[in-house]
C-alpha cells in the first residue's frame, strides 16, 4: 500500500490555496465545469449532475486507489485573496516513484499564471514530499498553451502517442513529458 504524506494539508502559494479536494467543492465549482471550452482538448465532458460530481470528489477524497497502489493527489484551486475558485490540480503517484499530473483552470482565469504557480508548487510537494523521480504529463497535441506551460516548467518531450484517443469526432494524439527530480 501506499504512503499518504499529509494529505488533508492545504498547499499555500502567494496567489493560491490549493485546497485538499472534498465532495463539499462541487458545490463551489459545478457551474464553472459546465464551460465546453474546458473540454476542447480531453476525452470528458461537463459533469451532468452536482450529485454526480459529489460522488466523484467522494472517492477522489479518499486518496488512494481501491487497491491502494496509487495516492491520488487532487486540489481545488482556490484565490487566496478573494476566495474565488479557479480550477483543479491532480496528481496520481505511483510505486516505481513516477507521478501523473494534470490541471483545470477555468477560462476567465486563463492566461493569468495561476496554473503555473498551481504546478510548481505541486512538483516541489511531489519530489520534496513523495520522493518522486519523475512527473510525467500527458497533452493532446492540439494543446498549445497546456504545452507551453509544461516547457516552461522544466518538462522535456518524450514521445508521441498516436490515436491516443477518439472524442469529439476527432482522433487525439498525445504528448508526453516529463520532468525530472533534481536529485535524480
Amino acid at each position: 500500500m501506499m504512503k499518504l504524506i499529509a494529505p488533508e494539508t492545504t498547499l499555500e502559494i502567494s496567489r493560491l490555496l490549493l485546497e485538499p479536494l472534498v465532495e463539499s467543492h462541487a458545490a463551489h465549482i459545478y457551474r464553472q465545469l459546465q464551460d465546453e471550452s474546458l473540454y476542447q482538448f480531453i476525452p470528458q465532458e461537463p459533469p451532468i449532475s452536482l450529485q454526480v460530481l459529489q460522488t466523484r470528489y467522494r472517492a477522489l477524497s479518499s486518496r488512494l486507489s481501491p487497491d491502494g497502489q496509487e495516492v491520488w493527489l487532487n486540489w481545488a484551486i482556490r484565490l487566496r485573496q478573494f476566495g474565488t475558485y479557479i480550477g483543479t490540480l491532480q496528481a496520481t503517484v505511483y510505486a516505481n516513484q513516477i507521478a501523473a499530473i494534470a490541471y483545470m483552470i477555468f477560462p476567465s482565469f486563463w492566461q493569468q499564471g495561476y496554473a503555473k504557480e498551481g504546478c510548481l508548487r505541486l512538483l516541489n510537494h511531489l519530489f520534496n514530499d513523495y520522493q518522486v523521480k519523475i512527473v510525467a504529463a500527458q497533452i493532446d497535441t492540439r494543446n498549445v498553451a497546456s504545452i507551453e506551460l509544461i516547457k516552461s516548467l522544466g518538462f522535456k518531450y518524450v514521445s508521441t502517442k498516436e490515436n491516443a484517443d477518439f472524442f469529439k469526432g476527432c482522433v487525439s494524439h498525445e504528448y508526453r513529458y516529463e520532468c525530472m527530480s533534481s536529485s535524480t
